[in-house]
């Protein structure tokens, strides 16, 4: 189903590109409450040439124990964006959300977007800014050293 595509380099080596598109695939689908983030990430990873391992891992951003968290902060950022409609206090308990499921699904997806809009493309831009400062210090450093004499 893949072809050839799989075999790709940029999807198994860590480079400065790889990784950095890995952040922004891997970040934005483990914001996004939904199952098989992982092969989301995986899959998406392939037309983007991001490092597939790496987006994989990154999914578990949202893990069980962070997600309530997440999934709460991004429900808030929704209603910002299109209202608190249903009127009742959000409550973090499993029998409330599906009780309420069809009145927060809207903001909880809209503010899940924004979230994982912001994450990946925060988490892209961090990591060329972070390998290209480490790569040129690393430069820096070697233009320093006393040269050996042959």
């Amino acid at each position: 189903m893949l072809g050839s595509k799989i075999y790709d380099h940029e999807l198994w080596h860590l480079h400065r590109k790889s990784v950095a598109k890995a952040f922004l695939n891997g970040l934005f689908w483990a914001a996004l409450p939904m199952p098989l983030q992982m092969l989301a990430a995986a899959l998406f990873a392939i037309p983007l040439r991001a490092n597939i391992p790496l987006s994989i891992a990154l999914v578990w951003v949202s893990n069980p124990i962070t997600m309530p968290f997440l999934f709460y902060c991004n429900y808030l950022i929704g209603t910002l964006v299109v209202g608190n409609h249903h009127g009742s206090e959000f409550q973090l308990s499993i029998d409330w959300i599906w009780g309420q499921l069809e009145h927060i699904w809207l903001p909880l997806y809209i503010g899940s977007l924004i979230t994982g809009i912001v994450a990946g493309i925060t988490g892209y831009l961090a990591i060329l800014i972070l390998w290209r400062h480490k790569v040129n210090k690393r430069w820096n450093a070697r233009k320093l050293r006393p040269k050996k004499k042959h």
